[in-house]
């Protein structure tokens, strides 16, 4: 069921209030952008995203382990929202401004209270491209200190790809730079509701953020856990096994990874997910010491693996390549 909303009353973003907010200059789409979304009877956005309720005031969109395409219109990340009793907090928002705008009519189903935060747990676009769709005057995003270079570095690649996979469903989408930035750990108060943000050394990438709702104990670790969809390495792996370590040994009443089911049991729900990466550690290092070389490596390490995980084939490969560059020197 498509639902609709009333067009704002508030004015139009104006370019000087979106570079106040931390949009990149040079970012901002030519088109403006409404808060809250402009649903006009949401023409273009048939699909209705579902949330699951994995704890008190905590909701999550799992996605489908799929690549970006028009069938999913770049919602192919989990999306979580956290309500408490003054405001609410956005956690990743997709890769298009209409995966974005998606969730936006979910969480307004679920929830009346403002959106004050939009928090990214890393750079990738699955998990900042939907920003658009929640600029507004009161709304602050939140990300790693290290966010805004990487995904600036990035940013025509990552636009790019949205025009050249979802063609008209990736119109609007634009950079949405942090302003609010975690060099070690923060918390966020929404209301008789902590969040505590902490930023995690390199590991899936150089710009983890995990989230813990410190009222119910649930951990939204991002891509720092992939559950059923192959993991994607673009930092370290060795420093993802030492993250993931020190993880294991810290208590949550239940995890939300940034690929898989809305929650897990933590720490077995990574268990899996450890279990890959250290094998892909093992045999690549084997490799490298038998003389093999990086191409032949990259179709055999972590092969053992490719029954267990989605995706398998799109990703094993690359993943291989970078953990070969990694240790090749060490």
């Amino acid at each position: 069921m498509n639902r609709t909303f009333p067009l704002p009353t508030r004015p139009l973003l104006t370019r000087r209030r979106a570079l106040s907010l931390g949009v990149a200059g040079g970012f901002l789409a030519s088109a403006p952008v409404l808060w809250p979304p402009c649903g006009c009877a949401f023409a273009a956005m048939p699909a209705e995203m579902t949330l699951k309720e994995v704890a008190p005031g905590l909701h999550v969109f799992s996605a489908p382990y799929e690549l970006v395409g028009p069938g999913n219109g770049g919602a192919i990340a989990n999306m979580a929202v956290v309500i408490g009793d003054d405001a609410a907090a956005i956690i990743d928002t997709g890769n298009s401004r209409l995966a974005g705008l998606r969730f936006a009519a979910a969480v307004k189903a679920v929830t009346d209270r403002p959106v004050r935060y939009v928090i990214n747990t890393h750079m990738h676009p699955d998990h900042v491209l939907g920003n658009a769709a929640f600029v507004g005057a009161d709304v602050r995003f939140v990300g790693h200190h290290k966010l805004p270079r990487a995904l600036a570095a990035r940013q025509d690649t990552y636009l790019d790809q949205v025009r050249r996979l979802l063609g008209a469903e990736g119109e609007g989408t634009q950079i949405v730079l942090p302003e609010l930035l975690v060099e070690d750990r923060l918390t966020l108060d929404l209301g008789n509701r902590v969040l505590e943000l902490e930023a995690h050394p390199t590991a899936h990438t150089d710009n983890d953020l995990s989230v813990r709702d410190a009222r119910t104990g649930a951990w939204l670790l991002g891509d720092l856990l992939f559950v059923g969809h192959v993991p994607t390495l673009d930092g370290s792996l060795q420093g993802w096994l030492t993250v993931l370590e020190g993880l294991k040994k810290r208590e949550a009443s239940t995890a939300i990874p940034g690929h898989g089911p809305a929650s897990v049991d933590w720490p077995n729900g990574g268990e899996a997910e450890w279990t890959y990466l250290d094998t892909l550690r093992t045999e690549v290092r084997r490799l490298i010491a038998e003389g093999v070389q990086m191409g032949k490596a990259s179709e055999i390490a972590g092969r053992s693996q490719a029954g267990k995980w989605a995706l398998f084939d799109e990703f094993a490969a690359r993943n291989a390549i970078a953990a070969y560059h990694e240790f090749e020197w060490e």
